[in-house]
């Protein structure tokens, strides 16, 4: 399900800022900034994701519980 529920908020940009926002946005700044920020909460999302992956890589205790886990993959189960 889709929030669809919108705030206002009031910020301060500086007039060349400004300018660049009213270039690139045309009548829709706010559409351009959520767009902006939504692709910069995707971007920081990637990045945690991609320390948290280089950090479990690196823990040799975490590795090793795991692949005594991976161990039981063959146990005779069916794969369907």
């Amino acid at each position: 399900m889709r929030n669809t529920m919108t705030h206002r908020v009031t910020i301060t940009l500086d007039a060349e800022t400004f300018a660049f926002l009213n270039d690139v946005a045309s009548s829709n700044r706010s559409a351009y900034v959520n767009q902006l920020l939504k692709q910069d909460r995707k971007n920081f999302l990637q990045a945690a994701l991609r320390k948290a992956n280089q950090e479990e890589a690196e823990d040799t205790n975490y590795q090793e519980k795991l692949q005594a886990w991976e161990s039981t993959l063959s146990d005779g189960l069916a794969n369907d």
